[in-house]
């Protein structure tokens, strides 16, 4: 009898394992490929620019919800989040192109929904759609983004060059489109059982947050005005945590965060005891905030201390040090990196 071929479960590895074990044999073959698999985007070498390319794909059911989530905010988002990997690393996105693969159950109307919301993207980011594919589907919406950019030599913002002493920063505030998701999960799972209408509480910008969040391209332009170069870049997709794990693992040193310096919006803070979470928690790992996580050399300091929106989080120390959380009742705490788990059962 044949010996049976062993079976590993792809939760097992959860996501970034899952990449990992998948591209570890993976060779650069061509010259001008100056970065590949394992950052927001890969860099390739164009004369005397770097073109920045990054790809993502979003399934309903995993990525979204379309009971709460109207086509065209959706076209907006599945453009967004693609144009943030280029902006994490000190780029400039300039074109997407745009796969679908989609059931019998969408009409050429709601296809028009969804493609008014990339347009409406395009147009607020000055990007232009420029190919892609559409084919059928057996179930469901499938979105598939390639964000094409352009950055230059010496400029571009990577996950593995953060230093010893550097300091971490980070824009806006995070945990609000974690709650924004709690807020309409709550909403659709009482519409099933009793068929009521959806109380959003007032809660628009935690909903939008959620439902069509923006890129930082304000920040990347921010920078070149103060001639301010990251150390090292990534933005907030997969939760704050989870981002320092990977700016920490791929640098090869450690970090401590405070939590007096993670910025978290008051409607977040507010609904995130309403629901009895803890509202740092959220803002760790709730992901999809699409906010910029940078280090910098200490003598930037002065740059970024008078700039808007942007907050000083931590510090980047030894590896040997570890990650760790500095709670606001003084105790030092392991950081934890839930990170999103896209594999279900």
């Amino acid at each position: 009898m044949p010996e049976q071929e062993k079976r590993t479960d792809v939760n097992e590895l959860g996501e970034f394992g899952l990449i990992e074990h998948l591209t570890k044999k993976v060779k650069m073959q061509q010259k001008s490929t100056v970065r590949g698999i394992g950052d927001d985007a890969a860099v390739i070498k164009n004369g005397e620019f770097l073109t920045v390319v990054s790809t993502d794909m979003l399934v309903e059911g995993i990525h979204f919800d379309l009971m709460y989530t109207p086509l065209k905010h959706l076209g907006y988002k599945s453009v967004v989040v693609n144009l943030s990997d280029i902006y994490a690393m000190n780029a400039i996105p300039k074109q997407i192109t745009m796969s679908i693969a989609l059931s019998n159950r969408f009409s050429v109307e709601a296809l028009d929904e969804l493609y008014d919301g990339i347009r409406e993207a395009c147009a607020n980011y000055n990007v232009d759609l420029v190919g892609g594919d559409t084919t059928s589907s057996p179930k469901g919406l499938y979105i598939s983004v390639t964000a094409i950019g352009q950055g230059e030599v010496g400029k571009i913002a990577y996950r593995n060059t953060a230093k010893i002493g550097d300091l971490i920063c980070i824009t806006g505030n995070v945990g609000a489109a974690y709650l924004g998701l709690q807020i309409l999960e709550r909403e659709k799972r009482i519409y099933l059982e009793t068929g009521a209408q959806p109380n959003l509480e007032g809660q628009d910008y935690l909903i939008e947050r959620q439902l069509r969040p923006e890129a930082r391209k304000d920040m990347i332009e921010l920078f070149a005005k103060n001639q301010l170069i990251p150390t090292s870049m990534i933005d907030v997709s997969d939760g704050v945590a989870s981002e320092i794990f990977h700016i920490c693992n791929q640098s090869g040193v450690g970090a401590y965060i405070e939590e007096s310096g993670v910025p978290i919006h008051p409607n977040a803070q507010e609904m995130a005891l309403k629901f009895k979470l803890d509202p740092i928690t959220c803002a760790l790992s709730g992901g999809e905030d699409y906010e910029l996580i940078f280090t910098i050399h200490p003598n930037d300091l002065e740059k970024v201390k008078y700039l808007p929106d942007i907050y000083i989080m931590g510090e980047i120390v030894s590896p040997d040090d570890g990650i760790k959380l500095y709670t606001k009742g003084g105790n030092i705490v392991p950081l934890k990196a839930q990170g999103w788990k896209h594999f279900g059962n």
